[in-house]
């Protein structure tokens, strides 16, 4: 559940920080003058917002995964399943509590490199 709360969280903050940057420009030199640019600023909040993004699709893919293992008699469709095999290679199922840090961290890697999306779509993609 606190990983909910995490992923919760880190949504609530996307919102905040999807705020225009430009409506915090200041005018400068007796408001002759305005052309300070929050371009950087922006881009900064939009990396921010991808991180944040691609950490919150990790906490949804392993409770996915974990969810999977209680449904056993379930059969996933070809890209869930690869889903749940590629995660399953790096991080097993959680069986007793530990800290989930490390595994969160691991699957964001997964989604941030692009591992997820090559290898589902290796998949799934018919030959």
């Amino acid at each position: 559940m606190i990983v909910q709360y995490t992923a919760a969280a880190l949504v609530s903050e996307n919102k905040v920080l999807a705020h225009p940057a430009s409506v915090d420009s200041i005018p400068t030199s007796a408001y002759q003058e305005d052309h300070v640019s929050m371009g950087t600023i922006a881009a900064r909040k939009g990396n921010q917002i991808l991180q944040h993004t691609a950490q919150v699709l990790a906490i949804e893919w392993v409770c996915a995964a974990q969810a999977l293992e209680s449904f056993r008699e379930l059969s996933p469709g070809r890209g869930t399943k690869a889903a749940y095999e590629l995660l399953r290679k790096t991080i097993p199922p959680l069986t007793e509590d530990r800290v989930l840090y490390p595994d969160l961290a691991k699957a964001k890697e997964l989604i941030w490199k692009g591992d997820l999306l090559d290898y589902v779509v290796k998949h799934v993609t018919l030959v």
